[in-house]
């Protein structure tokens, strides 16, 4: 059966055709590097992870990139305003923006790991593409299609045609009363800049304009063209995104080079926090930090992100974590009492099951990564197998569907690894402290096993632990 996706581009959902056969490439945006990332962009995160493990499953080799944004986001989202990094510099009360950026790179780093998120296959900073970002620049300049002011480039919207095609905010549209800002180098006030020149700004950059640095929209599309070659498959952001970033994105790349940009944009829509918008001032914003202190299990967490279809808004609950966990658990409790049965008979109920839970499960994927019905199909199996017992060769079989589609979930608890007796010392121990409410001892004995390259959760049936493996691709 196709895979089917809403393709932003499209304005509908469509058939996905790879550009090479058995092949997908694909990007997504990464984080700006001045704070920790909140749990409304763990949602796009957890969503490219699952589109990547879910092409894995079908046999694709995929390429995934993700870019690491450490200059040029202004804190308007647009030309003007500060660079965020640099807001975070004065705010931690920093002399070098490098630092920053360096110390959030790397706890982001670590909160991806925390997700059980694979690491993508490239993971370029903005800073180490300045001299292709310039390419790019004077070669629109060369075609026409961006003009110099006092040391900045700026887009010229007017010479491409199609912007727009994306959202839908063409150049009709922004002229007839869109909220634009005003600044008088420009030709046109949606035109957006490429380079910047700006003297207060730290992190600058020779050029033949003279100092400055790169637009924030600039980045992507330099550092996907130069990765995954144009074009390529999928392009993924939250919706938020979608203008102006992803449309000035497509503007560049193929005013550029001539040739479309990208085969396949998808969204991911807002996560609300109990029905509203995060906000620190309603006291609803979280971080995964945030959340992980409060003793959120991490795994509940990542399957709460995961299991909402990324193409309707989430409301992220407490309640709702507490709910995936129980999920997970349930999945658990059956593989548990798979990995026990030794019958010698096959059960002829098991197959007709089996089938359908498999066909199933992979309908409800393509049709545009739906894993809330999915894993409704996956639940309906469990209720149905826990009634039976099965021969080896079954169970062996049911275990190897929940096997597989984990490459997909990463929640499941699969592995036969024993446990070492030291490691099961201090899981028990914890559990003691843990029971008693003494939170701070119970944090230091899961750092003191973490570092010996343990993890533990807990379920609603006990700890269990799980040796920490994060392989970087």
């Amino acid at each position: 059966m196709p895979l089917m996706l809403n393709s932003t581009l499209h304005g509908r959902k469509v058939e996905f055709k790879p550009i090479h056969e058995g092949e997908v490439r694909m990007y997504h945006c990464g984080p700006t590097v001045y704070d920790y990332a909140h749990i409304g962009n763990f949602r796009a995160f957890v969503f490219s992870d699952l589109l990547r493990r879910y092409f894995e499953y079908r046999g694709y080799k995929v390429k995934q990139v993700m870019n690491i944004t450490d200059v040029g986001h202004l804190t308007t989202d647009a030309d003007e305003g500060e660079d965020k990094i640099l807001v975070a510099m004065r705010r931690e009360g920093l002399k070098d923006p490098w630092e920053v950026a360096r110390f959030y790179e790397e706890k982001f780093f670590e909160d991806l790991d925390t997700l059980d998120i694979r690491r993508a296959h490239h993971y370029p900073r903005a800073t180490e593409m300045v001299p292709e970002m310039l390419e790019c620049t004077k070669k629109l300049l060369e075609k026409g299609n961006a003009y110099e002011v006092n040391g900045s480039v700026y887009f010229d919207v007017d010479t491409f045609p199609e912007y727009g095609k994306l959202s839908g905010n063409d150049v009709a549209r922004l002229r007839a009363g869109a909220r634009l800002e005003l600044n008088p180098d420009k030709r046109h006030p949606y035109d957006f800049a490429l380079w910047k020149q700006d003297p207060s700004h730290i992190m600058k950059w020779d050029s033949p304009w003279g100092e400055g640095f790169p637009g924030w929209h600039l980045e992507c599309s330099v550092m996907g063209t130069k990765f995954l070659g144009q074009p390529f498959d999928i392009h993924t952001g939250g919706e938020d995104n979608t203008f102006p970033h992803h449309e000035c994105e497509i503007a560049q790349a193929e005013a550029a080079y001539d040739k479309p940009f990208v085969n396949y944009w998808l969204h991911v829509r807002h996560l609300l926090v109990d029905g509203e918008k995060m906000s620190k001032s309603r006291g609803n914003f979280y971080t995964l930090r945030d959340l992980l202190d409060q003793g959120y299990d991490r795994k509940a967490i990542r399957y709460q992100l995961m299991v909402s279809y990324y193409g309707v808004n989430q409301n992220f609950t407490m309640d709702g974590i507490g709910a995936a966990r129980r999920s997970i658990d349930r999945l658990n409790q059956c593989i548990r009492r798979l990995k026990d049965m030794r019958g010698e008979v096959d059960n002829p109920d098991f197959g007709p099951l089996m089938e359908t839970a498999r066909n199933e499960f992979d309908r409800e994927m393509e049709d545009d990564l739906n894993v809330t019905g999915a894993m409704g199909k996956v639940f309906e199996f469990v209720t149905s197998i826990n009634k039976l017992e099965l021969s080896l060769s079954q169970a062996t079989e049911a275990l190897n569907f929940f096997r597989e589609i984990n490459g997909i979930l990463g929640v499941l608890e699969l592995s036969d690894v024993e446990v070492p007796e030291e490691i099961m010392e201090i899981i028990q121990r914890r559990e003691v402290v843990r029971r008693a409410k003494n939170w701070a001892e119970s944090d230091k004995l899961r750092d003191e096993l973490k570092e010996l390259g343990w993890a533990v959760e807990d379920t609603s049936t006990g700890p269990v632990a799980k040796r920490l493996t994060h392989p970087i691709d």
